[in-house]
């Protein structure tokens, strides 16, 4: 859901990102979010001749500070002079789900808005890609990934209540849907393979509730 564009510099081994909020990307591209879903594009496809000017800009001798400057310089300059049409709805609303991690019903948001169910969820597709509803999945799913303390036995029951799953059943076709795997085996692969020391899903349990 996120959207990450990554320049590469093969000289000096430098990588330099930026990174968007589900929503963010909506004033710089001119093109619908759900154009750039579930697929990796070229930052040449989106933002035509822009690495060019940042290659050109930064050389070979920039500093990673530097890099980021004129990257940041590109981003302004493509930024539209007026919010896209139903943006700041959508951002209004992500920014609930986000914050509720997913837990208020999408009905909800439509009548606090007060708009159709029909036109948020356009509204969602042409800036974010997917539906309200979908974002509301993955912040929950995401809540409970790094509520899940790998080095310890894990209550799967109790973390699908708390996170407001209906049931178990229910968490686990969450599971399939979003990671391919049962809770069962994503577990048995955390514990086979763990991430760095300190990243939040080894580092302990976060807090569920």
């Amino acid at each position: 859901m996120d959207r990450r564009f990554l320049f590469e510099y093969p000289a000096r081994v430098r990588l330099v990102g930026v990174h968007f909020k589900p929503w963010g990307i909506s004033p710089f591209v001119d093109m619908p979010a759900a154009e750039l879903r579930d697929r990796w594009a070229p930052v040449d496809a989106v933002w035509r001749s822009s690495v060019d000017r940042i290659r050109n800009r930064v050389g070979d001798t920039a500093s990673a500070a530097e890099t980021l400057r004129v990257v940041e310089d590109e981003l302004r300059s493509r930024l539209a002079d007026t919010p896209p049409r139903g943006l700041e709805l959508v951002r209004h609303t992500g920014v609930r789900l986000e914050t509720s991690h997913g837990a208020i019903p999408v009905g909800a948001l439509t009548e606090a808005a007060g708009v159709s169910g029909n036109h948020l969820a356009a509204q969602f597709k042409a800036h974010v890609g997917v539906t309200p509803k979908r974002v509301a999945r993955i912040y929950r799913f995401a809540r409970l990934i790094v509520s899940v303390d790998a080095l310890r036995p894990v209550d799967w029951s109790r973390l699908a209540h708390t996170a407001g799953y209906f049931d178990q059943a229910h968490l686990g076709r969450e599971f399939k849907d979003f990671t391919g795997f049962t809770p069962t085996d994503y577990l048995a692969l955390r514990r086979r393979f763990p991430v760095e020391r300190g990243h939040p899903p080894d580092g302990g349990p976060m807090p569920a509730e």
